[in-house]
């Protein structure tokens, strides 16, 4: 399933000089990007995300339409995105991570705005807003999605990855069922798995999405415990082809709807902002 690095993304090659920040970054990137081997589980269950989200934001939106990418981290979307034809903005927390995201790109238009987006004042609205593997880590993902919402042009989309909370061994507490989301405030916007405070079911992604005003019009689940290499599995994706890996995942796609969110690990929806 995991392939050979990707065209869009500039080979780095490690420095000890580098700032930390772009050590992890690295580290994340010889997985998604360059085709590192060592967690099987993670790179399959990444391809699936970006193909999925990559495919979303090709259905309602043409080159050159206008994509702002939130929390962008390394910038690979950015990239991919970039490569595509699309005019995208790129933002994240991190500031120093715009110029490795730069010494990666190698060809079409990304503008670089750092800080959080939940204070900057963004002049221009976007026809597509990508929210990829951010919303589980903010306190208030109501407000963070009225806030998203905010930033696409009148009938824009927004494209959201998020894991999905229905799979079976989610630990973490439903957004709904949380009298008090406050208390996570001092905790949020924490990278990696580690900063995750809600994992959305579809329900409530379906409920948050009306309450800032959007229409779901798809939802897709991916990556089962055998793509993802979770119970124990990831040794077999060390012997088993990818090929037979894939058409297992095509499988548990078509399942029906309820045994799809307890056995996929991901999730991408798309969501449409009224004209």
């Amino acid at each position: 399933m995991h392939g050979a690095s990707y065209s869009n993304v500039k080979k780095l090659y490690y420095s000890d000089e580098w700032p930390a920040s772009w050590k992890l970054s690295y580290n994340y990137d010889l997985l998604e990007v360059y085709g590192a081997e060592t967690a099987k589980g993670y790179s399959n269950a990444y391809d699936n995300r970006r193909k999925h989200t990559l495919e979303l934001i090709s259905k309602v939106a043409a080159p050159g339409a206008k994509v702002l990418d939130v929390a962008a981290a390394q910038g690979n979307f950015s990239i991919a995105l970039a490569e595509l034809g699309y005019e995208v903005t790129w933002n994240d927390l991190r500031e120093d991570l715009a110029e490795y995201t730069r010494l990666k790109q190698d060809r079409g238009v990304i503008h670089y705005v750092p800080g959080n987006i939940l204070d900057l004042s963004l002049d221009e609205k976007f026809d597509v807003v990508l929210i990829a593997e951010v919303i589980e880590h903010v306190a208030h993902p109501d407000d963070f999605l009225r806030l998203v919402t905010s930033l696409a042009k009148p009938g824009g989309h927004i494209v959201m990855s998020t894991p999905n909370g229905g799979y079976v061994l989610n630990k973490l507490p439903r957004f709904t069922d949380c009298p008090d989301p406050g208390r996570f405030e001092d905790v949020q916007f924490q990278p990696n798995s580690d900063g995750h405070i809600f994992l959305l079911h579809v329900d409530e992604v379906e409920l948050l999405a009306r309450s800032a005003g959007l229409v779901t019009e798809e939802i897709r689940l991916f990556s089962n415990p055998l793509t993802n290499g979770h119970l124990k599995l990831g040794a077999l994706l060390k012997l088993l082809p990818a090929g037979l890996v894939s058409q297992l995942e095509a499988a548990t796609n078509s399942l029906p709807l309820y045994l799809q969110k307890k056995m996929h690990t991901g999730m991408v929806v798309l969501l449409a902002k009224g004209a």
